[in-house]
Formats: C-alpha cells, structure tokens, sequence
C-alpha cells in the first residue's frame, strides 16, 4: 500500500486533542505512522510537504513535523510534469499546496491521499473522476483496511 499524508496529517498529533473528532484523527494517524514505520506500508512524501512544513509558524511543531517526515520511505522531487498537473488541479478549484501533494501524489501512483482537511476531502470527494488518487481522512479509510 502506497501511502501520501498530507501535512494536516502530519499537524494532527499536536492539535487540541478535547475535541472527539480531533482525537479519533490523531490516534488513527499514529496508528498509520506506526505501520510506515514498520514499513507494513510504503510512505511517500514530495517537495510539497517540504514547502508547506517550512510555512509552519511554530518553531516548535515545524521540528515535530520534520521529525515525522524524515522518515518519509519515497520522496517526489516536483518537475515539469507535476508542476502542469498541479496547475491543471487548481483550474478545477485546489488551493495551491493541495494541487501540489496531489500531483505529486498522482505521479508516484499512490494508493490513497490522506488528509483532514474537510475543504480537500470535500472538493476531491467531487472530482474524484478527474483525479489519479483516492484522497480519504484517515479515519474511515483505516478502518476499511484494517
């Protein structure tokens, strides 16, 4: 299984944790980490979440993230192909960043795109026949590989 986590994903952990939905995220993330990390399944991460780790206002939480991400297995480098497919996504209504991960995410043939923005899942949800990736919150989508 080949997975792509955006970075609210990544940013979940470290989140107020009183909200229910906000916790049940975070705990199904970590137990998605824990599986790339015993490499159960495949990681890939791309310069995209490079750009948008580097965004992070927090010092503090943008060392956390890069602690995750330096475990990243596959990383996509963003070339001319990539850069297009991202353009052709923000046509269709993705912010920048996202069109980015998903292009990426889409060149590296990944199974699912992972993230807990609702804005994303609910666009992507829409236009899910003009995408190349399955993009799911980690919640419903782990527990239907479990």
């Amino acid at each position: 299984m080949k997975i792509y986590l955006d970075v609210c994903c990544l940013n979940r952990p470290f989140d107020d944790q009183n909200q229910p939905r906000i916790r049940l995220e975070a705990e199904a993330i970590l137990f998605i980490l824990h599986h790339l990390h015993l490499r159960d399944w495949e990681w890939f991460g791309s310069e995209a979440l490079v750009l948008e780790i580097e965004q992070t206002p927090n010092l503090e939480r943008r060392n956390n993230l890069w602690l995750m991400a330096a475990k990243v297995h596959h990383w996509i480098a963003v070339q001319s192909i990539e850069a297009e497919r991202a353009q052709q996504l923000e046509q269709f209504g993705f912010q920048a960043l996202d069109a980015l991960h998903l292009a990426c995410a889409e060149s590296a043939e990944t199974n699912i795109f992972l993230t807990t923005d609702d804005k994303l899942l609910k666009l992507a949800t829409r236009l899910s026949a003009k995408l190349q990736v399955t993009v799911a919150n980690p919640v419903p989508w782990l527990l239907s590989n479990l």
